[in-house]
């Protein structure tokens, strides 16, 4: 396999559910992607659900030794990705066909280190609560201080900044922490006002 663009990290914990529908949306991208799916100890099926892609270059199941939480799980994908961006992705989330591709595109324009999209706010089943959640084109520090605007699983950043910002503080907020971190040192991140990302309530 050729170096991907994009090594996309999904953490994940009992997902059996939904998280066929994440991995799908993943390879429907258009881009060269690795994706790596942290396994943080599930007890159900996911690990058999995941097996329909074993022997997929472009695929690896890692499994943690012991319950790391999502941001430990995130960490441990970053440390093993070979992408030159790295994405996160929830593993009860999915995207729309393309986002990968704007968001390169964009970062690429920019020059920024951090892209993130809009999301649309989606029930358990699926279906769409009629509730989307736009993102400013240009997100500055002082914005983000206000509230956190960036959704982890729209995120899209530089895999070197990745590994120089591990996420700490395994609560609601340790991603917020670390966009925090990068702005304060970069200034701005891009935005993408499209939904790209379903973001599912569950």
């Amino acid at each position: 396999m050729n170096k991907p663009q994009v090594s996309v990290i999904m953490p994940v914990y009992n997902g059996e559910k939904y998280i066929k529908q994440a991995v799908e949306s993943v390879f429907a991208q258009k881009v060269a992607t690795e994706l790596l799916v942290i396994d943080d100890g599930s007890t159900d099926h996911t690990e058999k659900v995941l097996s329909a892609y074993e022997g997929r270059e472009d695929f690896r199941y890692i499994k943690n030794q012991q319950n790391m939480g999502a941001a430990g799980s995130r960490n441990r994908g970053v440390g093993l990705a070979q992408g030159t961006y790295i994405a996160f992705l929830d593993a009860d989330d999915w995207w729309e066909p393309g986002k990968l591709k704007e968001q390169l595109k964009r970062l690429e324009e920019t020059g920024y280190v951090l892209c993130s999209t809009g999301r649309e706010l989606m029930k358990a089943d699926g279906s769409s609560t009629g509730r989307t959640i736009p993102v400013k084109e240009k997100i500055t520090y002082r914005e983000l201080l206000k509230h956190n605007s960036i959704n982890c699983s729209s995120v899209v950043l530089k895999t070197e900044v990745a590994k120089n910002y591990p996420m700490e503080h395994d609560d609601s907020h340790e991603d917020y922490i670390t966009w925090l971190k990068i702005l304060q040192k970069y200034k701005k991140a891009c935005g993408i006002r499209e939904p790209l990302l379903k973001y599912r309530l569950s």
